[in-house]
């Protein structure tokens, strides 16, 4: 049978980087896993397939043959897909991601066996709405994080007082168990002891062994200027606590801009629409403009149509890359027709449609319209 050309198995070209190789292998592995897909024979084979790819792609040497070659190598062939848990540990830097999204610990902590093994926290994530008027200058926000901290009573090491500690009947103290997965075999963290390889006689009380506990912390944050709606903003450190000493996640505040009542934001620009009435667009004038600041006056130009854009350079909002500079703010200028008018203005007004001959004078009626008027 024939095989699959590798770079069209990992959805990439020829000439994609190392880092990409391995991010579309991450990608697929994730999606085709077997604890993902339990009996289905095809998730199983496009991961086989996948790793197969990776295992060959990902290593400069192989990949030069392949490129030459194929997959005949000049008639040797690749070699070693059969033990599918030897060719892991050519990548074991893409399994210990994917070991981490299955079962929560990080691949840091994955080195030795038995004894302690640390994990960092969780990374968290919270909106926060502000104002446009906000991205001008910035704004600090007060926030409550609800997030895991370490156990105070027992240091993080979820046991009591005087406790002792015996090896994990499970793993045997290595931390960690292997599981069969149809044709190949995976290294879990161990469920009993958390992959630490012991066990506590006494669990701590406050914490219940867990070696965290949920507290809520206040915190001050600064928004910088320039921020886009739904951008999202880094805080390292300030996500959950780690297990063992693995080190804080970091926080991520995914912010929200709220509408505004006279302003439409493209990026750093803004826009917004102005009526002025007709003698100044005629005989041209000035008019104010709102701005996030003070208002600006706007020169009008005689003769200037309706709908015309004016653009006020400085004024618009600052870049994200570069708060520095700003955008600009752009002024539509519409005709504002006076909802009453006196007399005096209407009759006025039909002189100059008169003088400009906008005024069709009326026609006659004709012997069908007095029919249709007497009926």
């Amino acid at each position: 049978m024939t095989k699959r050309d590798y770079y069209e198995i990992l959805g990439v070209s020829k000439t994609a980087a190392a880092e990409e190789v391995k991010k579309s292998y991450r990608r697929l592995a994730m999606q085709h896993h077997p604890d993902r897909n339990p009996g289905d024979k095809t998730a199983e084979t496009k991961f086989k397939e996948a790793s197969e790819a990776y295992a060959v792609l990902s290593d400069g040497e192989k990949r030069a043959q392949y490129d030459q070659f194929g997959h005949s190598l000049g008639g040797r062939g690749f070699q070693g897909f059969e033990g599918f848990e030897d060719s892991f540990r050519g990548f074991g830097d893409v399994f210990g991601d994917i070991f981490e999204d299955f079962f929560g610990g990080s691949s840091s902590g994955r080195g030795s066996r038995g004894g302690s093994r640390s994990r960092r926290g969780s990374d968290l994530e919270m909106g926060v709405e502000i104002e446009l008027e906000d991205v001008l200058n910035g704004k600090k926000v007060t926030l409550e994080i609800p997030r895991r901290e370490t156990c105070s009573d027992c240091d993080g090491g979820g046991s009591a007082p005087g406790a002792k500690k015996q090896t994990c009947s499970m793993c045997a103290g290595r931390g960690e168990v292997r599981v069969s997965q149809g044709f190949f075999t995976l290294r879990q963290t161990c469920t009993q002891c958390q992959g630490e390889g012991s066990m506590t006689d006494k669990q701590c009380p406050k914490c219940q062994g867990q070696g965290r506990v949920r507290k809520t912390r206040k915190l001050e944050i600064q928004i910088p200027p320039g921020m886009e709606s739904q951008s999202r903003l880094k805080v390292t450190g300030e996500g959950e606590a780690g297990m063992r000493d693995g080190g804080r996640g970091d926080l991520y505040l995914v912010v929200m801009v709220k509408d505004h009542a006279l302003f439409e934001r493209r990026e750093s620009d803004l826009y917004i629409e102005v009526l002025a009435p007709f003698t100044t667009l005629a005989l041209g004038g000035k008019i104010s403009v709102p701005t996030l600041e003070e208002e600006e006056t706007l020169e009008i130009p005689p003769s200037t149509p309706s709908a015309k854009i004016f653009k006020i350079s400085g004024l618009g909002l600052p870049m994200m890359r570069n708060p520095k500079i700003r955008g600009e703010i752009y002024v539509r200028v519409d005709v504002e027709v006076p909802k009453k008018m006196t007399p005096e203005e209407k009759e006025l007004l039909k002189e100059l449609a008169k003088l400009r001959g906008e005024i069709t004078p009326q026609k006659k009626k004709g012997i069908f319209d007095r029919i249709k008027g007497n009926l």
